[in-house]
């Protein structure tokens, strides 16, 4: 495209001086020149052509004068519109001025046209600079826009209602929060009924960070729910869900899922590890016990692979309490860590509550602990009490 000089001089012989010195960038569609004799023909000219790249502008004209002109033009707040002056050598008090008010650059009279060239060159570099700048950040812009409707998606298809639907809803206090570290996350919880005794529950972590693993998180949930609800047990439900994984996977990426079947009626749980943290049970005592560890691989990484499930149970009144290591693993301004230790005293302090103030507790006591520390990782936390 086109640099478009708009020459703004009363001295009409400047017009013709331009036009015969820049006529060979002109024929090749370089340069495109534009005309006003005074401050107040050139407004009208950039009301026309908003898209003038250079202005290149005598101090002294009648009826609106350079510097005048150079006000109005800062008023419209156009970083990429450079306003060179033109005035005699010994007016260096209205140049000054005009420098100190926002103009790119001067010429004196008489105009030394090559030297105007090397002036107008650099403008036109500036221009360009600025112009790429502005495009990136409209690019940043709508970027954000996306995430932030991604964002809202994600939460979206999170549960948010903790009220089952179910005859036996009376008997189970469920809660559960998920805080990413970055606009949206690659942890994920879920929880659903199988049938009006079975409660099917996912505590998930997504290997990397952004868009990517929230994408990846967003197919990994899908997978395991609509595997869930066929009725399968715990580790054969992981097994089906990891052989479709991995078909799916992209640069390797995979997910930590701790998924369980709880009988609301009975406590008891049938649960499978597929690489994630161990959940813990609160008891009764105010003891707090982690669950076994199987051995069992992450999913999305190998395919073909057998999972082995566990046991576990909850008496009236005990709590499992499930999270990401963005619990453990969030760290201070001295980049210690939250770590288990801490974790299990502050539940044992919590044994016996309502599984909303367990979720909350734990997620205020990270964040006291972090401190000014930015958050490095999501914090995603799901509770399950039998009442």
């Amino acid at each position: 495209m086109a640099i478009k000089i708009l020459s703004v001089d009363d001295e009409v012989d400047l017009e013709l001086l331009l036009t015969q010195y820049f006529r060979r960038k002109i024929r090749k569609g370089e340069y495109e020149f534009f005309f006003a004799h005074n401050g107040l023909e050139a407004l009208q000219v950039l009301l026309q052509h908003p898209d003038i790249d250079i202005i290149l502008s005598d101090i002294n004209m009648p009826e609106m004068d350079g510097l005048t002109m150079l006000t109005k033009i800062n008023e419209m707040r156009n970083p990429a519109l450079k306003c060179i002056m033109v005035s005699a050598y010994g007016d260096m008090d209205n140049i000054r001025h005009a420098m100190n008010n926002g103009a790119f650059d001067f010429a004196t009279k008489p105009i030394d046209l090559d030297d105007l060239q090397i002036t107008i060159d650099k403008a036109i570099e500036q221009i360009q600079y600025i112009r790429s700048a502005q495009k990136e950040h409209n690019q940043l812009v709508d970027i954000q826009g996306d995430l932030n409707v991604a964002k809202e998606i994600q939460h979206a298809i999170l549960p948010h209602t903790f009220i089952l639907k179910t005859p036996n809803a009376d008997m189970v206090d469920i809660y559960a929060s998920m805080n990413a570290a970055k606009d949206v996350g690659g942890d994920f919880y879920d929880f659903f009924m199988i049938d009006d005794e079975h409660l099917a529950f996912t505590m998930a972590d997504v290997s990397g960070k952004g868009v990517p693993a929230a994408i990846f998180m967003a197919v990994s949930r899908t997978l395991i729910k609509a595997t869930g609800m066929r009725g399968v047990s715990s580790d054969e439900c992981m097994r089906i869900a990891n052989d479709m994984l991995c078909g799916e996977s992209v640069d390797s990426m995979f997910v930590t899922v701790f998924y369980g079947i709880y009988n609301l009626k009975t406590g008891e749980i049938d649960f499978t590890n597929a690489g994630h943290n161990p959940p813990y049970i609160m008891h009764n005592d105010g003891s707090v016990e982690a669950l076994p560890v199987a051995g069992n691989i992450v999913l999305g990484a190998f395919e073909g692979l057998p999972f082995t499930p566990g046991k576990a149970k909850l008496e009236q009144g005990e709590t499992l309490f499930m999270f990401t290591d963005g619990v453990t693993e969030a760290e201070n301004i001295d980049h210690k860590q939250f770590g288990e230790p801490l974790l299990e005293e502050t539940l044992r302090g919590l044994c016996g509550s309502e599984s909303q103030k367990v979720v909350d507790a734990i997620n205020e006591k990270v964040k006291d602990f972090a401190g000014d520390a930015p958050q490095s990782d999501d914090v995603t936390i799901l509770t399950i009490r039998r009442r």
